[in-house]
């Protein structure tokens, strides 16, 4: 292929992981195969510059503003890039490259968080605004609101200025991201790929409580303008940092020699391992304000500063054994136990082997070496097979036909490569229905959390969901043994759970967690029916009948109203007193029946949430992105891209106010 073909090839390949990972947060490809991608643009254009255009990926910053996630506002200073190094003789070109334009730099090398940039700006001491990176150079997105329930973002400073704009990195500690997927995979959602994904995805959310609940931090690790005051070095802005008590960059080094710079750098990468969050390379940036005003940008990078990225590791191991285990959705997940290797600074054994399509298309079995690496220099993963290492007698190991734990045959979803156990009252899934149950968007029973549930059942107090509401009946236990903690306590959550049994039954249908039947659906479910017994009577040809409910969603209906284990449950709710009945909330109707709203923009006197739960109230339907199918766009101020859709597609526009006309109609 000649150099200009291979150019627009490349181009349009690299154009598209940048929007998969800034605009979508979704990578499909990792980080060093992206490098890879741009340092063979590079390349090319070093060797022919005429063919590089002002919209190259090497032009620019980042991805592009989306008005969805806030109100558009205009960077005061550009947030650039850095430019990447790979190898120790590039550090070095940089660090002599200042040595011989500057007098004596100094240098600051710091971990490169791995998250979505955000810039924080304070005036007279209080935070009035923070935007993420948008395009880099003109415009980002004002995330405010959801800043300000972020643990380390300060809405007050302790020693006040006229003005201070900070820099810093959003991220996930992998501990809150565990606890994240936990609950995605508990409520049937997607889960994240990784930390920084689900940071970034979080930071946009329309719903601050779900930020909240998501456990964001933030490091910062620039002063981007400031007045009122004046740092001559980058350090001494870090200083004044701390005092506010802001999150700065942690164990940054200040070096004066290429070698000091390379020590630092490989002190970091022996550590990365052991830190609670991801990081994907090390800054490397000088450290008077002074210098870098002289060195100044392109309209990239600053000329000031480099990120080095660190090589992925790898070893090859053996593999001793491969450990199958249930999850609590019923998942069969394989595990592949390996003879210990050191990678990234820890030691590691072990690795997950998904499922059986991946288990035959690397054809692996017990006994097998294996090279094992780690994904975002966190998670153990098996690269490949050393397939002229493998000895006489290994096979390629196959999942069991039936369920480790309790013996049913399992079973493949459909559309999927997951193998899964289907019984419902095997016990590696009690754990799950359990907190699905008790969970916000299901029966809401109010300080019922995952530590209870689990000791709970561990000790055998629950062993199905009925069980929860005879509770009451093991008090004096409960308290004798702390397994809730004190009398008070104790009292307070089963008061709780008493409260619960008055909840909608569409919240009772949402906690039984049957595959494929969410919030929503179970909304429409019991709209239809409007009693847990006339559902339970229902076949598929009625329950098809419901909007939003297809062949598999009725299929899973009807399996779980059919188990006898489920009906002996579904009977003990009744005894001790749980509705089964759909409660029409004081002021319902069916004026929007049929209808089909998206909300945007800032309404006058209500949020998007009550909005939302005004429009379901009296028989509508929300959606998240307008189409033809769409009946009417709510509209508030600075509506943006779901506006200009809407009168494209002729979709009529309402405001707040004609709402609640049309519900008082």
């Amino acid at each position: 292929m000649n150099p200009t073909d291979r150019y627009e090839e490349l181009t349009k390949i690299i154009r598209q992981h940048m929007e998969y990972y800034y605009d979508q947060d979704d990578p499909r490809i990792t980080d060093q195969e992206y490098d890879a991608l741009m340092r063979e643009l590079k390349a090319i254009e070093k060797e022919h510059p005429e063919l590089v255009t002002p919209d190259s990926p090497t032009q620019r910053v980042g991805g592009s503003a989306k008005r969805e996630a806030g109100v558009l506002v205009r960077h005061n200073v550009p947030m650039l890039s850095l430019q990447d190094v790979f190898s120790e003789e590039e550090v070095t070109e940089f660090v002599e490259d200042m040595r011989e334009q500057l007098e004596e730099p100094e240098f600051v090398v710091e971990y490169k968080i791995d998250g979505l940039s955000l810039v924080l700006r304070y005036e007279d001491g209080l935070l009035s605004l923070a935007e993420t990176r948008g395009d880099g150079i003109n415009f980002g997105e004002d995330v405010t609101a959801n800043a300000k329930v972020i643990r380390d973002v300060k809405k007050k400073l302790k020693q006040p200025l006229p003005y201070l704009e900070i820099r810093g990195e959003v991220y996930m500690t992998n501990e809150d991201f565990e606890k994240v997927n936990e609950r995605q995979e508990l409520a049937g959602k997607r889960q994240f790929a990784n930390p920084r994904n689900c940071a970034a995805g979080t930071l946009r959310q329309l719903d601050t409580a779900v930020t909240k609940e998501r456990g964001l931090s933030m490091f910062v690790f620039n002063v981007q303008q400031v007045r009122g005051a004046a740092f001559e070095t980058h350090t001494q802005g870090y200083e004044y940092l701390k005092k506010q008590g802001i999150a700065v960059i942690e164990d940054y080094r200040v070096c004066h020699t290429a070698k000091e710079v390379w020590e630092a750098i490989c002190a970091i990468g022996e550590n990365r391992g052991n830190l609670p969050y991801d990081i994907d390379g090390a800054v490397v940036k000088l450290n008077r304000i002074a210098d870098r005003e002289k060195l100044g940008a392109t309209s990239k990078v600053p000329k000031w500063a480099v990120a080095y990225k660190y090589p992925p590791e790898e070893k090859e191991a053996r593999i001793l054994d491969i450990e199958v285990s249930v999850g609590r959705t019923g998942r069969i997940t394989p595990t592949a136990v390996f003879e210990p290797v050191r990678l990234c600074g820890t030691t590691v054994s072990r690795a997950t082997l998904h499922n059986q399509d991946f288990i035959d298309q690397l054809d692996v079995g017990i006994g097998d070496y294996v090279k094992v690496y780690k994904s975002g220099e966190i998670i153990p993963k098996i690269r490949e097979v050393v397939k002229e290492r493998r000895e006489d007698g290994v096979q390629r190991f196959h999942l069991p036909e039936v369920c480790p734990v309790c013996g049913t045959k399992t079973v493949r979803e459909k559309d999927t490569a997951d193998m899964k156990c289907p019984s419902p009252s095997c016990p590696s899934q009690i754990e799950r229905r359990i907190i699905n149950f008790v969970s916000r968007d299901a029966m809401d029973i109010k300080g019922f959390g995952t530590v209870y549930v689990e000791e709970l059942v561990r000790r055998g107090f629950i062993r199905d969901i009925a069980d929860i509401f005879v509770l009451k009946e093991h008090r004096a236990q409960l308290i004798e043994e702390g397994i809730i903690g004190k009398e008070k306590n104790t009292d307070k959550l089963l008061d709780a759970i008493e409260g619960a049994k008055q909840r909608d039954a569409c919240q009772l249908l949402t906690g039984f967690g049957i595959p494929n039947v969410g919030k929503a659906a179970a909304k429409a479910v019991m709209k239809q029916f409007g009693t847990m017994d006339a559902l339970a009577k229902a076949d598929i040809e009625q329950l098809v009948e419901v909007p939003d409910i297809g062949e598999v969603s009725a299929g899973c209906i009807r399996s779980f109203f059919a188990d006898g284990s489920n009906q002996k449950m579904l009977q003990r709710l009744k005894d001790e007193g749980v509705n089964m009945e759909r409660i029409l909330q004081e002021g319902a109707s069916e004026r929007f029946a049929g209808m089909t709203f998206v909300i945007t923009g800032t309404l006058p006197s209500m949020d998007r949430k009550q909005a939302a739960e005004l429009i379901e109230q009296n028989g509508g339907k929300v959606s998240g992105s307008v189409s033809k199918k769409t009946t009417y766009l709510l509209a508030g101020e600075n509506a943006g891209s779901k506006l200009v859709k809407a009168n494209s597609l002729g979709v009529q526009v309402i405001s707040e106010e004609r709402l609640l006309e049309m519900v008082r109609e």
